[in-house]
């Protein structure tokens, strides 16, 4: 027998976070700023929509997350521009914690860490077996920050940190620096050590009043805006993870 029955209604915020375009708390505060329209009218807290209403957020329409059938994608691995405040823990406990952040209806979990203090680019996935693969300093996976400083960055401050510091009783691999501000400086990192950067920092006497993660290997923040997550393409996942042949 053929299943008549209409589709069930979700919730809008449910609905909002399940297209990619931001989580379910960012969804919430979207929708009480009176942003999301539904059907013409501006939406309300607790609102449910059906595969019939047309949302729009700031008048423009979503877009439905798809996945490739051809590349039988069975994990999900996705890209978020974490804000200042959020925890990467999956400690549900955690006030703030990124999982209930995401909100995404699969269970997902970082890769590695960002600072609560911290934002930017961060990976999340499904698939436990890829964790160790990215987050190995050996293998040397690229990770990029901008970072601003407390004091003008100098020379022989970049050279100093490009060389090496000494933080959790260990020195730092060599990593690479650029100067983009009287303020500012870039610096290039294959190593994920607790605070390293601002540790690093403090070694010489600077304090890092800014830091913002930009790119983990070939996978780049570019203009997703804060609190907003993507799917990764495969073509990212082929350049971060090569040898990978079950996704």
């Amino acid at each position: 027998m053929t299943d008549t029955s209409p589709p069930t209604p979700t919730r809008l915020n449910k609905h909002i976070a399940e297209t990619g375009f931001c989580s379910r708390r960012e969804a919430d505060r979207l929708i009480g700023e009176r942003r999301v329209t539904v059907n013409g009218h501006p939406a309300g807290a607790g609102a449910v929509v059906g595969p019939e209403d047309v949302v729009l957020v700031d008048g423009q329409p979503l877009r439905a997350r798809t996945v490739s059938k051809s590349s039988g994608r069975r994990h999900v691995y996705i890209a978020l521009n974490k804000p200042v405040g959020i925890t990467c823990t999956t400690e549900a406990s955690v006030k703030g914690n990124i999982v209930d952040f995401v909100g995404h209806e699969q269970r997902i979990f970082p890769i590695g860490r960002l600072d609560k203090d911290s934002e930017g680019l961060i990976l999340m996935t499904s698939n436990g077996d890829i964790v160790n693969q990215i987050l190995r300093a050996e293998n040397r996976h690229e990770k990029e920050y901008l970072v601003e400083v407390n004091k003008p960055v100098t020379e022989e401050f970049l050279r100093a940190m490009a060389k090496g510091v000494r933080i959790h009783d260990q020195m730092t691999l060599p990593c690479r620096t650029g100067r983009i501000a009287k303020f500012g400086f870039r610096i290039v990192l294959t190593q994920g050590l607790n605070r390293q950067i601002r540790l690093m920092a403090a070694a010489f006497g600077y304090r890092v009043n800014q830091l913002r993660r930009v790119r983990i290997d070939n996978v780049k923040l570019g203009p997703l805006k804060p609190g907003r997550w993507r799917n990764l393409t495969d073509a990212e996942l082929r350049g971060l993870l090569p040898d990978l042949t079950q996704w």
